[in-house]
């Protein structure tokens, strides 16, 4: 049997974490670990839209989340839309805690384009 993975699941802007609702329970089904989280000011997440100074406030969910894995666990992150940016900030700052990234319809910085660079432009 194939050893469990364990998929991160970004939703993209006006979404949050319900929206993934089908694709975790297929995912459980198959017998993967699932975490969707809910960014910043969406879903049901406490922190209001008001409160929000930058884009890095929007992920910070997932960078807390991405720092309390253990050393030895590596996610596969998916992004939708905004979830993209989403992961490639994740993808800087954690590259040994990710196996992968998939970026479905997607903001996909690339390596001329990083989150880095977007911010600083």
């Amino acid at each position: 049997m194939e050893r469990q993975k364990h998929f991160v699941l970004v939703h993209g802007a006006g979404h949050g974490a319900w929206c993934w609702y089908k694709v975790a329970t297929l995912l459980k089904a198959a017998g993967h670990k699932v975490t969707a989280l809910d960014m910043a000011a969406l879903g049901l997440h406490p922190k209001r839209v008001e409160e929000l100074r930058d884009i890095s406030d929007y992920f910070e969910p997932l960078m807390e989340f991405m720092k309390s894995l253990p050393p030895e666990e590596r996610v596969i992150l998916v992004g939708h839309s905004m979830g993209g940016l989403c992961n490639s900030a994740a993808m800087e700052r954690f590259p040994e805690k990710i196996s992968c990234a998939v970026f479905a319809a997607a903001i996909m910085p690339g390596p001329d384009l990083s989150f880095t660079a977007i911010r600083e432009e």
